[in-house]
């Protein structure tokens, strides 16, 4: 790989880092498998597309209310799940499909192209330094400020009741915690960072598109699992370390994978690469967890 593939390989690593903070929270903290994110991802390019080119928005605020209404999806989802009892699963289908047709709407069109127009990466221009080296950067301490923000707030009292809801609903409702409220935050969070990490993706190829969300939930749950697999989580601020590099080691995963020839992979192939690693990665957990068993009962014989 060259320097230029390496680099942009980094950068949509650190992009995704924040969906795998998302889908830590929905689906590790909250115990909440949400599909949202197929459609909030996109959701918040289309809005941030539509606010720059359309309403001349500052590229950092309309990164910002990207993220605002990936929020408000999530709440939605969370809303249909709590005040109705629909199934949490169907609850985040039902937003995704939805959120298509939104999405298509704030766009007027499939695609919206942001060629020629500022984003949070302009500030580069005319910098000495190619723009290409300096991305990243911006992107990692984007990346760096959620990561501390999300742990500091896991660690306030309602951060600590958003666990306790996730972990064992019955306890924390004996002690006062509201879990349906725990999960219109919780969920309204989660895919606040997805459509944020999507505004920022739309920025860095130049385009948001109506089919970008696509996988993208496969993505965030592969980078969790991968993350915590290599890295130790015991303690929330290892955790989300661990979900970020788990991100970036998925994406040189593929990356890895597609520069093979000799494995014969294409472009078109990724959604089944990411499939291939996630199940690796669950039968090295499964196949771990069942040795580890077997350890332990022949250890005191």
């Amino acid at each position: 790989m060259s320097l230029y593939e390496i680099l942009g390989t980094v950068q949509i690593g650190l992009v995704f880092g924040l969906v795998s903070l998302g889908a830590y929270i929905s689906f590790r903290i909250l115990d909440f498998p949400d599909l949202t994110v197929e459609g909030s991802f996109p959701l918040g390019a289309a809005v941030l597309a539509t606010l720059i080119v359309n309403w001349g928005w500052n590229p950092w605020a309309a990164t910002v209310a990207a993220g605002v209404a990936g929020f408000a999806a999530g709440f939605v989802t969370a809303w249909l799940n709590v005040r109705f009892n629909i199934l949490h699963i169907l609850s985040g289908i039902l937003l995704a499909i939805a959120l298509y047709s939104v999405n298509l709407r704030i766009m007027g069109g499939p695609n919206k192209p942001l060629l020629g127009t500022p984003t949070i990466f302009s500030m580069f221009d005319g910098w000495h330094t190619p723009a290409y080296m300096l991305t990243p950067i911006l992107i990692l301490l984007l990346v760096a400020v959620v990561k501390f923000a999300l742990d500091l707030f896991l660690s306030t009292g309602i951060g600590l009741s958003m666990r306790a809801a996730g972990a064992n609903p019955a306890m924390a409702v004996a002690n006062g915690v509201n879990v349906g409220h725990m999960k219109l935050l919780g969920i309204g969070l989660a895919n606040a960072l997805t459509a944020f990490a999507g505004g920022l993706f739309a920025q860095i190829f130049g385009a948001a598109d109506a089919y970008m969300g696509i996988g993208v939930i496969i993505i965030g749950l592969a980078s969790v699992i991968v993350g915590m697999s290599i890295l130790p989580s015991r303690t929330v601020v290892q955790a989300t370390f661990a979900c970020v590099v788990g991100a970036m080691l998925y994406r040189f995963a593929v990356a890895f994978a597609l520069d093979a020839d000799w494995l014969g992979f294409k472009a078109s192939d990724v959604q089944l690469i990411t499939a291939v690693l996630v199940a690796l990665t669950l039968v090295g957990q499964s196949s771990r967890s069942t040795m580890g068993r077997l350890l332990k009962r022949i250890g005191p014989r």
